[in-house]
């Protein structure tokens, strides 16, 4: 996809400003950690890969994550779900309970902060497992990568997401909303954030249904185009609360909105001037 590896080549000069500028700092011993917020389909894990790349061609040490790594396993998911019995929102993967938020705090603290040749284990999550329901691999399938890194990504389509004011909130989407409080402790590991956005939710449900069909295709498992836009469309309700919250009161200092095309190309906006330099 052209626009995801246009959208890398735009943030890699922004990223480099901020890694050069830690480069300077000698007393800080731990990478800056990017995260990277995105609706579904919209190329995240692909621009970060790329960004991981591009970053690793100028020398620079990096590695990237997302959020699907740090699902709860088939039995605590089920067990959120019987919790929950009627809520549409919590029966599946995907929306705020349904992360082990403090698996994921641990792993970004290990791959920030580990040492020349230390050795860090990512948890891998197998989506086709249980008719497609998931669960985590077991350890012995986790990725492992060896640092010191200057550069950590991680990404997810509603990192980023903060609380709001349930009085407005349909009852179904209270319970991930008091879920959402947990994120905090990934938000506070951030050093910036990257938020891409499109102009017309109709667009993720487009995104959605053209990955299904790229992935049967491939001769691989996926949904129907009937059963990828319903998918999709139990989200749209985060993205219409939650985007605008994010984009008025971002959880990061340093943050940078970019806006995607149906293509997924990057809008022609300018970029900020590096973080600290003068306007």
């Amino acid at each position: 996809m052209t626009g995801v590896n246009l959208t890398a080549r735009l943030l890699l000069p922004w990223c480099r400003a901020r890694l050069e500028e830690r480069r300077g700092r000698a007393a800080l011993h731990r990478a800056w950690v990017l995260g990277l917020n995105g609706p579904q389909g919209s190329g995240k894990s692909t621009t970060a890969a790329a960004l991981v790349l591009a970053a690793q061609a100028e020398g620079w040490r990096a590695v990237c994550v997302s959020i699907d790594d740090f699902y709860l396993t088939y039995d605590e998911q089920q067990a959120v779900a019987n919790a929950h019995p009627a809520n549409r929102y919590l029966q599946y993967r995907g929306y705020p309970g349904t992360h082990d938020v403090e698996l994921g705090a641990r792993v970004i603290d290990a791959l920030a902060g580990c040492v020349e040749g230390s050795e860090v284990l990512v948890p891998v999550y197998d989506k086709s497992a249980h008719q497609a329901r998931g669960d985590r691999a077991p350890a012995s399938r986790w990725r492992r990568v060896t640092g010191a890194f200057d550069m950590v990504i991680v990404e997810g389509w509603m990192l980023g997401f903060v609380p709001v004011d349930e009085a407005n909130l349909e009852p179904d989407l209270r319970a991930a909303n008091r879920y959402l409080a947990q994120y905090g402790a990934w938000h506070a590991r951030l050093d910036a954030l990257v938020h891409l956005s499109v102009e017309s939710l109709t667009t993720i449900v487009e995104w959605r249904v053209e990955s299904e069909r790229a992935r049967r295709l491939r001769g691989e498992t996926a949904l129907s185009d009937e059963d990828a836009a319903d998918y999709i469309h139990r989200f749209l309700p985060a993205y219409r609360i939650y985007v605008p919250a994010l984009e008025a009161r971002p959880p990061c200092a340093d943050f940078l909105g970019l806006a995607l095309g149906p293509s997924r190309d990057p809008a022609s906006t300018p970029l900020p001037p590096p973080h600290g330099a003068a306007v």
